[in-house]
C-alpha cells in the first residue's frame, strides 16, 4: 500500500486488489473519543458514504466503483480513478473546455439534487478530470438525503465559495456555467435555489458585520 493523502477524518492508500488498481479509504481512529463510540461513528460514516456513492452512481452520477466495504476496519475499497482534480487543471484548460466541464458539473449536481442527494462538500478538489476527459465526483463523506430548498442552495453555495477561493479570476463565470447546466435539469426551480443562495449570502454578511462590531 502507498499512502497518497492524509485527511482529518480519513487516509487514502493506493494498492493492488486482484488485477485492479484501487484506492482504500480508511477512517482513522480518534484517540480523543471513547473507543466504543469511535468505532460506532467510524462504522456508520463508512457505511453511509459507501451507500451514497453507490446510490449516486445508480442515478447516473459519475462516481468511483465500490469494490468492497470493510466495516470492521472502517474502510472502503474503490476504483482508482485515473486523472487529476479540477482544482489542479481547470484554469489551464482551453476556455471552451472549461465551459463544457462547468456545464457538465452543473448538470450532475442537478441530477443529484433531483434525486434527493446532497453532496455536502462540492469543491473542485472533489471532482476528478479523468485521462479520457470525463468528470468524476468523489468524497461523499458529508453527503446526505434531502429535498429541501435550503440544503440544495447550501450545496451550490459551497461550490461558489470554493470557486472564489481557488479560481478567483474566473469564479463568477465558472459558477454561471455551472448554473446553466443545473438549469438544464432543475428547470425553473433553479430560480428558487438562486434566490435562496442570495439569502444565505446575506445571512453570512450579517454575521460578519456583527463580529466586526
Amino acid at each position: 500500500m502507498a499512502l497518497i493523502k492524509k485527511g482529518a477524518e480519513a487516509w487514502l492508500f493506493r494498492e493492488k486488489w486482484y488485477e485492479f488498481e484501487v484506492i482504500r479509504k480508511w477512517r482513522i481512529p480518534k484517540k480523543y473519543r471513547i473507543k466504543e463510540l469511535d468505532e460506532t461513528i467510524r462504522t456508520h460514516r463508512t457505511k453511509h458514504e459507501a451507500r451514497m456513492i453507490s446510490e449516486a452512481r445508480k442515478r447516473g452520477i459519475p462516481t468511483p466503483i465500490i469494490f468492497m466495504v470493510n466495516l470492521a476496519e472502517s474502510s472502503i475499497l474503490m476504483e482508482d480513478v485515473k486523472g487529476k482534480t479540477l482544482k489542479e487543471v481547470l484554469d489551464s484548460l482551453p476556455i471552451e473546455k472549461r465551459k463544457e466541464i462547468c456545464i457538465k458539473i452543473g448538470e450532475n449536481i442537478g441530477k443529484m439534487h433531483k434525486t434527493g442527494i446532497i453532496h455536502g462538500d462540492l469543491t473542485t478538489s472533489n471532482i476528478i478530470l479523468t485521462d479520457n476527459n470525463q468528470i468524476v465526483f468523489v468524497d461523499f463523506g458529508l453527503s446526505s438525503h434531502s429535498n429541501s430548498l435550503e440544503d440544495r442552495a447550501v450545496d451550490l453555495h459551497l461550490m461558489e465559495r470554493a470557486l472564489e477561493s481557488t479560481h478567483h479570476q474566473m469564479a463568477k463565470k465558472y459558477f454561471e456555467w455551472i448554473i446553466k447546466g443545473y438549469r438544464k435539469v432543475m428547470k425553473d426551480y433553479t430560480d428558487k435555489v438562486l434566490q435562496q443562495i442570495k439569502e444565505i449570502r446575506l445571512r453570512g454578511r450579517y454575521v460578519e458585520e456583527r463580529r466586526e462590531k
